[in-house]
Order: structure tokens, then sequence, then C-alpha cells
């Protein structure tokens, strides 16, 4: 998976959809992505000493990775992720529409 936590992406589909927001957090075994102000749920939580408060507590929830489009921050547009090789031998990744580096993946062998 090419999506990192803080990039921006756009929820391509579910009621978010349009959406564009920051990756909180990235579970890759699950290929699940936890995308800020996206999917919230309430947690309804009893008073305790720890939350003397109580009541409904709103958190989001992971969304699947192929719901979401990255934002390119040359271009502005969601668009697909590749890989461009260098010559070094470092990996970068790229922007399907525009071309332009989004990242090292892995930096050039010595």
């Amino acid at each position: 998976m090419l999506i990192r936590s803080g990039d921006m992406v756009e929820v391509k589909t579910g009621n978010a959809k349009g959406t564009r927001a920051k990756v909180l957090s990235v579970r890759r075994a699950d290929g699940k992505l936890v995308v800020e102000g996206v999917n919230r749920v309430y947690r309804h939580m009893r008073r305790s000493q720890k939350n003397p408060q109580g009541g409904r507590l709103s958190k989001e929830m992971p969304i699947d990775a192929s719901n979401v489009l990255v934002v390119c921050s040359a271009c502005g547009k969601a668009a697909r992720l590749g890989v461009k090789l260098l010559a070094d031998g470092g990996r970068v990744r790229m922007c399907k529409k525009c071309g332009a580096d989004l990242g090292v993946l892995r930096a050039a062998k010595k």
C-alpha cells in the first residue's frame, strides 16, 4: 500500500464521497485507513473514574483503502499512485496524472 499517514486523500465512495481529509493512521494488514472526520461512530461510555462525564464519544473508524485516492500536492487532483525507479536504485511514489514525485519509498543503495 502506497498511502502513508499524513497524506491528503479524497473519498470516492460512501456517505463522505468527495470529502478531502488527512490520513490519521494506516492498517496495512487489513488494507484499511483511518481518515480524519470520515466514518464517525458514537461509542457509548458509562460514567467511571477515568471518564466522569460519561455519554457518547465520537471517533473515526477505518475505511477500505480502495475507497480513497491520494490528492497530489503538485497538481491538486485526486490520482492513483505509482512507483518510479530512479537511476541510483531508489524508489519514489509518483502521481499517475502529472508524474510528480510524492516522497521516497526506499533510499538509493550505497
